[in-house]
């Protein structure tokens, strides 16, 4: 469970959303972690990447970083991440004893070199490739109120958990170039990845909390079936059964099996 980031978490909603995962059928080999406690994980990761000399502490709000985006002429577009223009940055970076105290004053951003354009290849989009520096610029990872970031926590735990596949959003597909470059500094093993398509609104948005799309709720066994069948039409999975006369378990197998002839994984 993804819960770092406490003011935005909603009290209950990491049990609803495992409630409704079981109602579709739809369990785990291993028991649920949370990342609020893997605190201490993150913060040897982060310590170690200090010694490495490679992470800086950063002051700039967001709007300082817009206002010297501005200054070079830059505009970000609406939605997109701002490209950090190493405001921060010092000529020389060095060790810092102050890296594992929370400071409300400094950010801690990860020096990228030179030259890094990432390459990979995505099991449903085929190969990728990103300029880290034209695209990203030094990248946070733990935040000026001492939350660590996605980036620092999700490649931490996929190393400890030892992920080999994530399947996941399409969204999160211009993350993944970052994420493997720091694995290769961490000195993990890199995962295979898989975007999927996002189901969005009319207005082109996708459907999330914070576009303040409806939560579904999965009351019977047919709810849940209609539902995973639209997943599954989305995923353009075929020859599915209808559902009428099919269980939860039946469906899912089937659907699986559609899937494994949809994608082959490496």
């Amino acid at each position: 469970m993804e819960d770092l980031d406490a003011p935005r978490c909603i009290p209950g909603a990491d049990q609803e959303i495992l409630r409704q995962l079981l109602a579709c059928g739809l369990s785990w080999d291993e028991e649920p972690t949370w990342q609020s406690k893997h605190q201490e994980r993150y913060k040897q990761a982060l310590e170690r990447l200090n010694q490495l000399q490679i992470i800086y502490p950063c002051t700039c709000s967001r709007q300082a970083i817009a206002n010297a985006l501005e200054a070079r002429g830059v505009t970000t577009p609406r939605n997109q991440e701002m490209v950090y223009p190493g405001t921060c940055r010092p000529h020389q970076i060095g060790t810092y004893d102050e890296v594992e105290r929370p400071s409300t004053e400094v950010a801690w951003r990860l020096a990228l070199p030179p030259e890094i354009t990432m390459h990979f290849e995505d099991l449903a989009l085929s190969k990728q490739t990103q300029d880290l520096n034209r695209d990203v610029g030094d990248f946070v990872l733990r935040r000026r109120d001492g939350i660590f970031t996605y980036q620092l926590a999700v490649v931490v735990d996929d190393a400890e958990q030892g992920i080999t596949h994530i399947v996941r959003g399409a969204d999160l597909l211009d993350n993944t170039a970052r994420q493997i470059y720091l694995q290769r500094v961490l000195e993990y093993e890199t995962p295979s990845y898989l975007h999927l398509p996002l189901v969005l609104d009319e207005h082109g948005e996708k459907l999330s909390k914070q576009t303040l799309a409806s939560a579904i709720h999965i009351e019977n066994a047919q709810q849940a079936l209609q539902e995973l069948r639209k997943a599954g039409m989305h995923l353009g999975l075929r020859d599915l059964p209808d559902g009428k006369e099919t269980s939860i378990a039946e469906w899912l197998l089937a659907a699986t099996q559609a899937w494994d002839r949809k994608i082959t994984f490496s």
